[in-house]
């Protein structure tokens, strides 16, 4: 709670990272926070992505994902 009042992208930035790193992808987090962050502040997310793991978030949800589901993420992330 205290690390997502100090930075907000920081936060959803690390939740998004973690929702797509190792073997396998927990989708009903990435959903949930490209969806629910996509008109509030998703551009700072993506900045912030950027700068904490060198890769973008277009990047790891392209190998993460497949088929109409990243289309539709990589849709919405722009």
């Amino acid at each position: 709670a205290v690390q997502c009042a100090l930075n907000r992208p920081a936060f959803f930035a690390e939740r998004l990272y973690y929702s797509m790193k190792g073997v396998g992808t927990d989708d009903s987090t990435l959903i949930r926070i490209v969806v629910t962050r996509s008109e509030i502040d998703l551009v700072q997310i993506k900045q912030m992505f950027t700068q904490m793991y060198q890769k973008t978030l277009a990047t790891m949800i392209a190998s993460d994902t497949s088929g109409d589901y990243r289309q539709l993420l990589l849709a919405i992330v722009g």
